[in-house]
């Protein structure tokens, strides 16, 4: 009888050693029409990855323009939750892919497609049911429930597991996370403010600089 294929074999080796952003931006909107200037307002201030999500109508359609004026910020998809809005999204061209939960028929496509994807996940059994999928890192969801200090438990049994912390994650406590070892966080609203609301984009931006200073720092020290 054949071996049978494993993910391990399908993974495609750049997904995991590309260099990630250290900030993932997450935007939530009423319309995806909100979404360019806080987009440029983002990358402009030194935020590598921004994540559109599917919960904001006209994301896919709106996905080419954004890229476009990114910045070199790369650009991807979240909230994916079904097979079907995951060929939606690899056909579109999003730079990753981002989902709440740990979905192995999802995984398992976009590793193929040789694109990064960050599956949401709370326990360790998803955490590492993600990963050993092919995951480019795993995004614990809610964060807020565990805290940093989950990241060294993780790492006890799971040593070389990558981590996003996502839902919760402040300005306050993003360096916490990064110290603790997560190699990147996911932070929204705390980031994000009332732009996509037509609030205050200088405001943004000076959150931005401030957040880019302190994971930094954080990542210089670990």
């Amino acid at each position: 009888m054949p071996e049978q294929m494993t993910v391990t074999d399908r993974e495609q080796p750049s997904i995991r050693t590309a260099a990630m952003s250290p900030i993932v931006a997450v935007l939530r909107a009423a319309d995806a029409s909100l979404y360019q200037p806080v987009v440029e307002g983002l990358a402009e201030n030194g935020i590598g990855a921004i994540e559109l999500t599917m919960s904001t109508p006209g994301t896919l359609d709106a996905l080419d323009g954004v890229k476009a004026r990114a910045r070199g910020a790369r650009v991807g998809v979240g909230t994916v939750t079904s097979i079907e809005q995951t060929r939606q999204v690899l056909a579109i061209g999003a730079d990753f892919v981002v989902t709440p939960t740990t979905d192995v028929g999802i995984i398992e496509m976009v590793v193929d497609a040789g694109v990064p994807i960050y599956p949401g996940g709370l326990t360790p059994t998803e955490l590492w049911t993600g990963w050993t999928a092919g995951a480019a890192a795993v995004k614990v969801f809610p964060a807020s429930l565990v805290g940093p200090d989950y990241v060294a438990h993780l790492r006890g049994p799971f040593p070389d597991i990558q981590v996003m912390p996502s839902g919760g994650v402040g300005m306050a406590d993003a360096a916490a996370w990064i110290s603790a070892g997560a190699c990147a966080v996911s932070v929204g609203g705390p980031l994000i403010g009332d732009a996509l609301r037509g609030g205050d984009l200088s405001a943004m931006a000076r959150r931005c600089r401030d957040l880019v200073a302190v994971v930094a720092e954080a990542e210089a020290q670990r």
